[in-house]
């Protein structure tokens, strides 16, 4: 990822330039083609990514009480297509397109949250959204997105306790009860965010999630924002 000013950044209908770096809705797909360069050591990340929904979704809904935070899938049902010449990656499989919008800067209004999508054998796809809130109050969205893009509210299960991030991040899964969620993979793990590959029961299944878990003061503090320039360059 790279930070680019306004001057790198362009924007039709249909798509979406960021520097050498483009989305483009072809009216089937989400097509994106990734020129960019890899942080610490400058390796070019170069290729395309194929989004393909099953359905489009317009569910939507706030994250908070004041409605400044807003969350909604998008195609929460997709396949993806991934081909990339630098480094030599090609891959197929389940796909997850969301958007976050807000009226104010994230950290003012959430402390934390854990947040999970899940694939069910019926090919529907299942998000709870574990939200604590500045002020002490707590929020919890459970939606199951079926394959033709409506979606149905659940009762999420109690909250069980993972192990901690190798940064010491506290991590959160809702799982059944007599059902241990288990930590199969991390795939990325930072000061202030981790994502992972969860074990557990949700809905009646044994179930493997993407899960992420966000430490908002931590996304602010000092030491992150000194670090972020070597994690996320800028130009222009």
């Amino acid at each position: 990822m790279t930070e680019r000013g306004a001057g790198q950044v362009q924007r039709s209908a249909r798509r979406f330039q960021i520097g050498p770096s483009s989305v483009t809705w072809d009216g089937q797909a989400l097509c994106f083609e990734i020129d960019e360069w890899a942080v610490p050591l400058p390796r070019p990340v170069r290729g395309r990514v194929r989004v393909v929904p099953q359905a489009l979704c317009r569910f939507a809904c706030a994250l908070d009480a004041n409605g400044q935070h807003r969350w909604g899938p998008i195609a929460p049902v997709s396949r993806v297509e991934v081909e990339f010449d630098s480094p030599g990656v090609r891959w197929q499989g389940h796909a997850y397109v969301d958007s976050n919008e807000g009226d104010e800067p994230v950290d003012r209004a959430f402390r934390e949250w854990d947040w999970s999508r899940t694939v069910l054998a019926d090919g529907s796809t299942a998000v709870v959204y574990d939200v604590r809130l500045c002020n002490g109050g707590e929020r919890t969205i459970a939606e199951r997105f079926a394959t033709d893009g409506s979606s149905s509210a659940f009762t999420p299960p109690p909250r069980q306790g993972l192990g901690r991030s190798a940064w010491g991040l506290p991590r959160t899964m809702r799982s059944e009860p007599g059902f241990a969620p288990r930590v199969s993979k991390t795939l990325e793990d930072t000061p202030f965010y981790v994502r992972s590959l969860i074990e557990s029961r949700l809905l009646g299944e044994t179930v493997t999630s993407v899960h992420e878990t966000l430490d908002l003061p931590r996304v602010v503090s000092l030491p992150v924002r000194l670090m972020l320039p070597f994690k996320m360059p800028r130009r222009g």
